[in-house]
């Protein structure tokens, strides 16, 4: 049921991330107003570095941009076709990186900046929504990402009546490229993926290690003297998509090896053999200037990255533009809070988006603050919101964040080809399709019911 709004008054946005920017761009280009409430810089985070809108405080990669085969390329796929802001300025702003999509982040968030700025029906207002927003907004989208801050935090508790769940999330460090030893390290992606394409297919820096060097590094990752958490931390759980590298290492000698620093699909050019095992570095801007080291989340201090680090042949004397570190990520249980267009069942004047959702991942916190934003405008306007079919990439996280997950066990979860519904496909002697074709199959089924839904939506508008 729709209910009663006043069509003339703005949507709030509590949040100025990838989800908020996304959410405000849907509801502006829909024609209605919206103002975005951003807290930075009157008070800034952990995590952040600017005050800039969508801003990237991790990974600069979107993940694989493969729509046919990889849920999270159709994921990007289905949000183009949906006039992603984000992804627009994702695609403007690509850096080298094999089959997958990475930005250079500060080009990125500018681009993202600007074109909000620049809208007719978008405001921006650099301030704290401290506690639950005035009860005269009566549409409120909070997409304050994995740093909501303390007060908002708690009005939230009180008003749902809920414990908040929490995780920590950990940050890379970020390599001058002119420091890397290049006569150690090399440029290549694993199996040459991404060769296809002009001027791909070597878009990683390789540092490889002999079992000497990689089980020397590993003791010293154990070894090495990590941040302190605060009492009220301690029991906060990892989520297993983003552990920081030594406490991988921490649970067996071998487990680096076939996990961020696995060797397969590599060769060390100066011996024809694949090494051991292997520290990749991914482009971090468009200069090709800075470079990550991929999978290296961390929570060791900083002197000890330093130390520990430079011991990976390749990166002696590595200078580090930004050393990693580590921050607390709040997320709300939504299968049993949020109803299926991401309202709050306690207070429907609210909904959320992001990775307070529960979904893990830039696109994905993307993705739900597409949605969000969507219904925002839908309801404004007196309509009942479309849900994405679920056999799209959009309908199938919608469902499992809003329902399709257990509620007594739920942890954020990237969109993954499991969270779809089954396909009946088969092959020409009438056998059910499996692997890659089944893959290939529900990518096309989105596709067509994606265009579908949006053939309707417009219809209706």
């Amino acid at each position: 049921m729709v209910r009663p709004m006043n069509p003339e008054k703005p949507i709030h946005i509590i949040g100025g991330g990838l989800a908020g920017s996304e959410a405000a761009w849907q509801i502006a280009e829909a024609g209605r107003a919206v103002v975005i409430h951003e807290m930075r810089p009157v008070r800034m985070t952990d995590a952040h570095k600017t005050e800039n809108l969508a801003e990237l405080v991790c990974s600069n990669s979107f993940r694989s941009d493969d729509a046919d085969y990889n849920a999270v390329g159709l994921l990007h796929a289905e949000m183009r076709r949906c006039g992603s802001l984000i992804m627009s300025a994702a695609d403007a702003h690509r850096v080298p990186a094999g089959s997958a999509l990475a930005v250079d982040r500060e080009g990125f968030s500018a681009a993202v900046q600007e074109r909000l700025l620049a809208h007719p029906r978008v405001t921006v207002a650099r301030d704290e929504v401290a506690g639950l927003p005035p009860e005269d907004w009566d549409s409120v989208i909070i997409a304050t990402g994995p740093l909501t801050s303390p007060a908002l935090s708690a009005a939230v508790r009180t008003l749902t009546g809920e414990d908040a769940l929490a995780f920590f999330d950990a940050i890379a460090p970020i390599v001058h490229k002119e420091s890397i030893n290049m006569d150690v390290a090399w440029f290549q992606s694993r199996y040459d993926k991404g060769a296809e394409v002009e001027g791909g297919g070597a878009d990683y820096i390789n540092c490889p290690l002999t079992r000497a060097q990689y089980e020397g590094f590993v003791g010293e990752l154990c070894r090495g003297d990590k941040t302190e958490f605060k009492q009220w931390e301690k029991d906060t759980p990892y989520f297993d998509g983003c552990l920081p590298i030594e406490v991988m290492a921490e649970r067996g000698l071998d487990t680096l090896a076939y996990g961020p620093m696995k060797p397969v699909g590599l060769r060390d050019p100066r011996t024809g053999h694949r090494p051991h095992a292997v520290v990749q570095l991914r482009q971090d801007n468009a200069l090709g200037t800075l470079f990550n080291i991929v999978g290296f989340q961390t929570k060791l201090k900083h002197g000890e990255q330093v130390r520990i680090f430079r011991m990976i042949p390749g990166l002696e004397t590595a200078e580090f533009a930004r050393l990693g570190g580590i921050h607390r990520n709040t997320f709300i249980n939504s299968p049993r809070l949020l109803d299926g267009t991401l309202r709050l069942k306690a207070s429907p004047r609210l909904r959320f988006a992001g990775q307070i959702t529960g979904c893990e991942g830039y696109v994905e916190s993307a993705a739900v603050g597409l949605m969000a934003g969507r219904f925002a405008s839908a309801e404004r306007a007196g309509l009942e919101p479309a849900l994405p079919p679920v056999t799209t990439a959009l309908g199938a996280l919608l469902g499992h964040i809003t329902g399709g997950a257990m509620a007594a066990t739920f942890q954020p979860m990237n969109i993954n080809f499991g969270l779809f519904p089954e396909i009946d496909a088969r092959d020409t002697k009438g056998r059910p399709i499996r692997g890659r074709d089944r893959k290939k199959a529900v990518a096309d089924r989105a596709r067509a019911d994606l265009e579908t839904w949006l053939g309707t939506k417009l219809a209706a508008e």
